[in-house]
């Protein structure tokens, strides 16, 4: 299982930190992503790392503001997000894959993934 937790409320410029802890299995080797969707919007990806070779994805949108990190020793995967917008504004969810990050990993965690539930980030300007 997938355990999302973190989000919350903020005003824009503000700072949330999303935590992902996996339980029943150990990370490696394992993918871990974050995804979020808004109202009305499908579903994107936002920031992957494998834990076996640390490899990142970030979405254009978030690169620079977020950063994502592993803990394997707690089987815990955080998404570190700063200077956060309204556009951020979503459900965020966490997922997993086996194996390491690859190009195809959104057809990879559509076909495959394990889900945690969402948690909701709201950035109010």
């Amino acid at each position: 299982q997938l355990q999302a937790s973190g989000g919350g409320l903020v005003q824009a410029g503000g700072s949330l930190r999303l935590s992902c802890a996996a339980s029943g299995f150990t990370f490696e080797p394992y993918t871990i992503g974050w995804f979020r969707q808004a109202p009305g919007k499908e579903r994107e990806p936002v920031s992957c790392i494998s834990s076996s070779d640390g490899r990142t994805y970030y979405a254009e949108s978030v690169k620079g503001r977020f950063t994502i990190s592993s803990d394997n020793a707690k089987n815990t995967v955080y998404l570190q997000m700063n200077s956060l917008k309204p556009e951020d504004t979503a459900v965020y969810y966490c997922a997993a894959i086996g194996g390491s990050l690859t190009a195809d990993f959104k057809w990879r965690f559509d076909k495959g993934g394990w889900w945690g539930q969402g948690t909701q980030v709201t950035v109010s300007s």
